[in-house]
């Protein structure tokens, strides 16, 4: 009786690997196509950002990596309702350029974000 369960065993196991390869097999053409898809959307390059939040100051550190100018900016959210938010001016990097954005609230930062927008290149022709 143990030699039969043995081999039911290994025979439901073999069933479930061949279940497994099959559904990966059917989902991987998917997989590709939407890989795809998101590399198409991902065409426009954008600076990597951190930002750095100490007490009320926050600061940005960008640097852009790529070869296309990116223009950020640094959003500040306040956390009390009568401290004014603030955004800094748009500040362009260059490509390998590096920048450092600032921005402050009078008491308690709520929030802080970076926008990228693409600058288009001044090269006629391209």
């Amino acid at each position: 009786m143990a030699v039969r369960t043995n081999r039911r065993a290994k025979r439901h196991a073999k069933h479930r690997r061949a279940v497994a390869l099959a559904a990966t097999a059917a989902l991987l053409p998917g997989l590709a196509v939407s890989a795809q898809a998101h590399a198409a959307e991902r065409d426009v390059y954008v600076a990597s950002c951190r930002t750095s939040v100490e007490g009320s100051r926050v600061t940005a550190y960008c640097h852009n990596p790529y070869p296309a100018t990116d223009r950020v900016q640094l959003h500040v959210e306040c956390a009390r309702w009568w401290d004014i938010d603030s955004d800094s001016a748009p500040v362009d990097i260059g490509p390998t350029a590096y920048a450092e954005l600032t921005q402050r609230c009078w008491k308690e930062v709520g929030g802080a974000w970076i926008s990228h927008q693409p600058v288009p290149d001044p090269r006629p022709g391209t």
